[in-house]
Order: C-alpha cells, then sequence, then structure tokens
C-alpha cells in the first residue's frame, strides 16, 4: 500500500483545478458522476498510488481492479526511488557536467563548462567544434538546449558574451553524429532510447523496458518538448508499436520525413544493452535509473542518466491495446532485491 504521508502530501500540494477539470473531461466520456469518479480516483490512490492525472493518463476508468493493479504510477514510482537511489546522490545525474565527467568512458564526446573554464580554453573548444550544442548545466526535459553554429554570428567573442550573460551557465557539448538509420528517421535532434535499469542486491542490473524517443520540429526528442514515443522489445531492439506525442497523436511513419518508425530496429543492441549495465555499477547507491543512449557513428553513445525516471510514457494507452502496464517487469526485478 502507498505511503499515507506520501498521499497526504500529494493532497497539500494538488492543484484542485486540473484535478477538477479532468474529472469534468472523464465524466463527460464515461458519462459517470463526478463524485463517482472522484471517488473512484481516491480510491486508486490509496490502493495503487495513482494520482488523478495517472488515472487520466492510463484512462484507468476503463481498467479492471487487476489490470488496474499491472500499472506503474506515480506513487510506485516514488516508492522504486526511495527504495533504490540515495538522494545525496542526484546531483551526479542532475549536474550535465558532473555526470560527464564520471561516466566519461561511456559518452564518446567532448565538453566543457564555460563558466568555469578559462576563455581562452571555451574558444578553443568552439574554433574546434564549429557546430556543438550548449546546455543549462542544471536543464531538465531539453529546455534551454541550443545547437549553436559559430558561422551564424558575426564572431566568436559574440557567441562567448552571449554564454556568459548574467544568469547564464551552460556546459557545451560536441555535436552527436548519430547512425544514418537513425538520423533518416528524423534528423535535427538525437533521437535516442531511454533504457531503465534496476541493479539489485547482488549487484544485478536488470533491464526493465526500452523507449524509442524522436524529435519532431525541434533540437530535442523529450516527450515533454514536443517530441514523440514508441515501445522498443527490450531483447531484441526493434520498435514494436506507433509512436504517439503529448496529444496522443499517433505516427507509424515520421509526419516530417515520411521514414516508417514502427519495425525500425537497432542495430547493435546487444551493445545498448551492454553499456547501460556497467553504466548502472557506477554508482552503487543510485539503482534505479532511465539511461538516454544514441546510436552514433562513434557507437552506442550515452547521453544522460535520470535518477527519477518517469512511469508516463511507457504504458500510454495506445500503446497497451491489452490494457496490462509493465508494473509486472518492475515487481520482477523487485523481487531480486528483498531481503
Amino acid at each position: 500500500m502507498p505511503n499515507i504521508k506520501y498521499l497526504v502530501s500529494r493532497m497539500v500540494n494538488m492543484d484542485f483545478k486540473s484535478m477538477n477539470d479532468r474529472i469534468k473531461k472523464i465524466s463527460k466520456i464515461t458519462n459517470k458522476s463526478r463524485l463517482s469518479i472522484f471517488k473512484d480516483i481516491v480510491h486508486c490512490a490509496i490502493k495503487f498510488g495513482a494520482g488523478y492525472a495517472d488515472y487520466d493518463l492510463f484512462e484507468m476508468y476503463n481498467l479492471t481492479e487487476e489490470e488496474r493493479d499491472t500499472y506503474i504510477t506515480r506513487g510506485r514510482n516514488n516508492e522504486l526511488i526511495k527504495k533504490y537511489n540515495n538522494p545525496e546522490k542526484d546531483h551526479l545525474f542532475r549536474n550535465k557536467v558532473e555526470f560527464n565527467t564520471l561516466f566519461k568512458d561511456f559518452i564518446n564526446r567532448e565538453f566543457i563548462e564555460v563558466n568555469t573554464s578559462k576563455k581562452e580554453d571555451v574558444l578553443k573548444f568552439m574554433k574546434k567544434h564549429q557546430t556543438f550544442m550548449a546546455k543549462p548545466v542544471l536543464g531538465t526535459c531539453g529546455k534551454g538546449i541550443e545547437k549553436i553554429n559559430i558561422k551564424d554570428y558575426s564572431n566568436i567573442d559574440e557567441i562567448y558574451d552571449y554564454l556568459t550573460a548574467p544568469n547564464m551557465n551552460f556546459e557545451l557539448e560536441e555535436l552527436i553524429i548519430q547512425d544514418q538509420d537513425v538520423s533518416k528517421i528524423y534528423a535535427d535532434s538525437i533521437n535516442t532510447v531511454r533504457i531503465v535499469t534496476i541493479l539489485d542486491d547482488d549487484n544485478i542490473p536488470h533491464v526493465i523496458c526500452a523507449y524509442f524517443r524522436i524529435g519532431n520540429g525541434k533540437y530535442v526528442d523529450n516527450f515533454n518538448s514536443g517530441g514523440m514515443v514508441a515501445p522498443v522489445n527490450e531483447e531484441t531492439g526493434e520498435v514494436i508499436d506507433k509512436a504517439i506525442d503529448k496529444q496522443k497523436n499517433l505516427y507509424e511513419i515520421h509526419p516530417i520525413t515520411k521514414t516508417k518508425i514502427k519495425g525500425f530496429k537497432f542495430k547493435n543492441w546487444d551493445e545498448a544493452l551492454n553499456l547501460v549495465k556497467k553504466a548502472s555499477k557506477v554508482v552503487k547507491d543510485m539503482r534505479y535509473i532511465g539511461w538516454d543512449i544514441c546510436f552514433s557513428n562513434k557507437g552506442v553513445t550515452l547521453v544522460e542518466g535520470n535518477e527519477y525516471p518517469g512511469h508516463d510514457i511507457y504504458q500510454l494507452p495506445e500503446h497497451t491495446p491489452n490494457k496490462i502496464g509493465i508494473w509486472p517487469k518492475f515487481t520482477k526485478a523487485y523481487q531480486k532485491t528483498k531481503k
């Protein structure tokens, strides 16, 4: 059963207007009273750790109790994070410079922090990599990331002045050149695969699930920043369903490139699995991580690790026609760590 303190804290910080709007929407869809829907939301919160956003997103109003119990919810996700991850080590994943330094053997690219480096070193980096990515050191969800080409500026000092302006804190990264086959699907962003792992008490990594994240009109592939996502068979590396965006539009082919998404199979998938398994052992008390990897011209490359893996993209209704979520995959690994 979910932690009662957690449920109380969620109630204190709840956006009641948003919840009420969702209840109204669900009431129109189901022809059920708002009161009955509210009661069911409370029931799902207590029994399954599902917030009202989970209830709406996973369409739990269409699920039986048995089906609901197969979904990883926000509450369950938080319990996993509490069990497996040491919050004192979160900064190793949230700070891009710290992360890249710690996982330098996995990232296959050069990087430099602007504010803590000498100007001549930053200029040297920019001259070597005339197109590069500028990322907020503490940014999330792809927000604030820029692709900079020095040809777009009058001189290199102009770029430096922009990067060092007040309240700016950028890390610069060598541009990743992704595999040609992946690039055909969408070339303007690095299309990553999110692979979730859990490291059990015997130091054995378990690959839970994998999802292909694809850009759609922007330089980033994040689902919450305009991208789309499609499930991948974690054993074979094949995309097994259509991609979906946050507006629930489905895409069997990419709307811009007209390249087929469903059925695409990643080369060197075993290499990708070996990479995340090795990476999962680097920080022993951060054992539940969502790894974003890409297939580049240098091989499989680690882009970043997420110490707070989201749970929303893994079991959307459009990807779960049998109405079975992926919680059983988590519980299988969870049993390995119970003592």
